[in-house]
């Protein structure tokens, strides 16, 4: 028997971050400074109410299997949440809980997509979205849009690349890598444009409750609630609570499609921990003014990372309505040298403000965007002033 790999892992490609991360680890074993602006998570501890509802759980037993789509109280807490705080009530039955937002994209990914599917994305797109599609066997159709659009799709965009094999549509508001959110115009314009197609909606908002200068995030199923008997909504407390390493997500779907999640959930993971699910469920329903703080401070750092890229020679940076990125467009910088280096692609100018700033980036290739760099803004305010400081020097450095 040949003992090969999985033929599927062609399709799929490797972390962009790999070798940065693995670069970045030894700069900090050689006692280096290093400005953390790929991270994806908030620096904040997780609310100490959270963490407490965790413990109490825990010592009344909450450390068994619970039912495969999460325990009925945490189900519960997630239809109470979103229609608190997304404007619409679902049921406990379209709920499924899984071991984080990625999981439950994963599970969808099994759970819809066939060979011959086409799945729609728009790009700039979070990294996952293609490669779940494509490990499944069926091919995502990437749909540009444009940074004076606030990368929103654009209705006609839209239209033509919807087509017989169209399976599915993802999107992301705020977005994960631009910032970039969705008003409730555009949403209606989608709307209307898939009306007149039968295909799965898909909108992921683990992003939805950062918003800035006064942005409604508004859900596609209060915008279009007709659209609910085939519309998905992927949500979690990772990005909101601080609470990432918890990994809890979930799902919200017709209910068909829900017992198929809890199908193929029920083999493969199973629950997610039941620990975590109290800690959700004590996230979902308690107090938000440490939410509100942190979300100020992310404010806060937007505009201080945003105003010092653009301070930058060669670099501009819109300001982003959500989430905690900004993603600058640095195709200015591109095609410069640092003595027999030339820097011609995102990824080597990444690597490079790696090695001179000490600032770790990712390259917008990775996302579909060439030429520009994702910087998370979610660290302190002395990192992002420093941080820039260090890219603005090496930045000056190339000739």
């Amino acid at each position: 028997m040949s003992l090969h790999l999985s033929r599927r892992l062609d399709a799929v490609a490797p972390s962009a971050t790999l070798a940065m991360n693995s670069r970045a680890l030894k700069l900090r074993e050689q006692g280096h400074k290093v400005y953390a602006f790929a991270v994806g998570e908030p620096d904040f501890p997780t609310p100490r109410f959270i963490t407490e509802a965790a413990y109490q759980a825990a010592l009344k037993g909450a450390t068994r299997y619970t039912p495969v789509s999460g325990t009925p109280a945490v189900r519960k807490a997630v239809c109470e949440a979103t229609a608190k705080h997304r404007g619409w009530q679902p049921t406990p039955d379209m709920v499924t809980v899984s071991a984080g937002a990625k999981a439950a994209l994963f599970n969808l990914a099994m759970a819809l997509y066939e060979p011959g599917d086409e799945v729609i994305i728009p790009a700039p797109y979070w990294v996952s979205y293609p490669e779940q599609v494509r490990m499944v066997g069926a091919t995502p159709v990437l749909v540009e849009t444009r940074e004076e659009d606030s990368w929103q799709l654009n209705p006609a965009d839209l239209a033509a690349a919807l087509g017989p094999k169209t399976k599915a549509i993802v999107l992301c508001t705020p977005s994960n890598p631009t910032g970039g959110a969705y008003t409730e115009a555009r949403l209606k314009e989608l709307a209307e444009v898939l009306r007149g197609h039968d295909c799965w909606v898909i909108v992921d908002e683990i992003y939805g409750d950062l918003t800035y200068d006064g942005f409604v995030h508004r859900s596609l199923a209060v915008v279009a609630p007709d659209l609910r008997d085939r519309l998905v909504v992927v949500d979690g407390v990772s990005k909101t609570f601080a609470m990432t390493g918890w990994r809890i997500g979930w799902t919200i779907a017709p209910p068909r499609l829900a017992k198929a999640l809890d199908t193929i959930q029920g083999q493969s993971t199973s629950n997610a921990a039941a620990i975590a699910q109290a800690a959700a469920e004590a996230a979902l329903l308690g107090p938000r003014d440490e939410l509100e703080a942190m979300r100020q401070a992310f404010d806060r750092r937007r505009r201080r990372m945003v105003e010092g890229l653009n301070r930058l020679p060669g670099v501009r940076c819109r300001m982003p309505e959500g989430a905690f990125y900004a993603f600058a467009d640095f195709r200015g910088v591109l095609g410069k040298r640092h003595g027999e280096l030339r820097i011609d692609t995102d990824d080597q100018l990444a690597m490079y403000l790696l090695d001179q700033a000490h600032a770790v980036t990712v390259g917008g290739g990775a996302f579909g965007a060439p030429g520009y760099l994702r910087l998370s803004y979610a660290v302190s305010d002395d990192d992002i002033d420093q941080g820039l400081a260090a890219i603005g020097e090496a930045l000056a450095r190339l000739t």
